[in-house]
Order: C-alpha cells, then sequence, then structure tokens
C-alpha cells in the first residue's frame, strides 16, 4: 500500500474514534467505562500512526524536501503523545478528561489538516509511487514495532 494512503486511512480511523467519543460526552451520564475504552483505543492508534511517521516517513519525506513542515509535524507529534500519555494515567470520572480529549483533538485534526493539505501532496510529487509504495510496506511492518507507550515514541523527548 502506498504510504501516504496508509496514513490517510490511519487519520480516517481515529477521525471516526473522535467521533464516538464526542457522540458519548454529549450522552446524559459519564459513560467512563465507554469513555475509556475509546481513549484506549486512540492512543493506541495515535501511538502506533506516530510511531511509523517518525520511523519511517519523516525521514523520507525530510530527504525529499519539505524540511520544514516535517520538523513542525514532529513538535506537533510531540503535544500529542504528551496528551496521550497524561489521559492514560487519567481517571474518566476526573473533571478535566473530556476537556483533555477535546485539546487532543483539536491538535490531532489540524495536523491531520496541514499533512493532507500541505505535506502529503509535497510527498507525493517528490517521491514518486514506486517510493511511496516501498514506504508503505516498511511502515506496515514497522507497525509491529510500535510502542505502546507514547512516550516511548521519538518526539516525546525534547529537541526531537
Amino acid at each position: 500500500m502506498d504510504a501516504i494512503v496508509l496514513l490517510k486511512n490511519d487519520h480516517k480511523t481515529v477521525e471516526k474514534l473522535f467521533k464516538q467519543f464526542e457522540k458519548l460526552a454529549k450522552q446524559d451520564g459519564q459513560n467512563t467505562k465507554a469513555k475509556a475504552g475509546l481513549v484506549a483505543e486512540i492512543i493506541q492508534e495515535l501511538t502506533t500512526h506516530t510511531y511509523i511517521e517518525e520511523s519511517v516517513f519523516y525521514p523520507a519525506a525530510k530527504a525529499a524536501g519539505p524540511k520544514d513542515d516535517v520538523l513542525e509535524s514532529v513538535e506537533e507529534h510531540h503535544m500529542v503523545v504528551w496528551l496521550l500519555s497524561e489521559l492514560g494515567g487519567l481517571d474518566p470520572a476526573d473533571e478535566t478528561y473530556d476537556a483533555k480529549v477535546r485539546v487532543l483533538m483539536e491538535n490531532v485534526r489540524h495536523h491531520v489538516e496541514e499533512e493532507e493539505g500541505e505535506l502529503f501532496p509535497e510527498v507525493r510529487k517528490a517521491l514518486g509511487r514506486k517510493l511511496l509504495q516501498d514506504l508503505g510496506e516498511q511502515m506496515e511492518a514497522a507497525k509491529k514495532e510500535a510502542p505502546s507507550d507514547p512516550l516511548k515514541v521519538s518526539s516525546a523527548r525534547a529537541g526531537a
């Protein structure tokens, strides 16, 4: 699978989880168990996605040219993985839980918009079909190696 198609599919998966969370958050009652389950899925999906972008896709994208866009994306990941780590240890009944998830969603949606609107078209043009296919295969394989702890992703470290 083409690397950009794979990443866009991941974006769609996460967006579906976000919409499920938003629906739960609007319902009466806390729904803490359901929220916790969704957030656990979001954490896993985003941790894996971040890992494969940083370990496979971004190095190739950076070498292809849009270096500033890649560096900005890594900084956005830095904020996201820290939010993910905080959510992983937060009780869903905590009054800050929903607010923290909303901030996460806002950050991720902004990041996706920039990637899909700016970075991906530049990378597609620079790398071409064959290299994107090869990267997609590497990224699919890298998913199996992804950490479950968001703080194990390289962007979690300052100055990453």
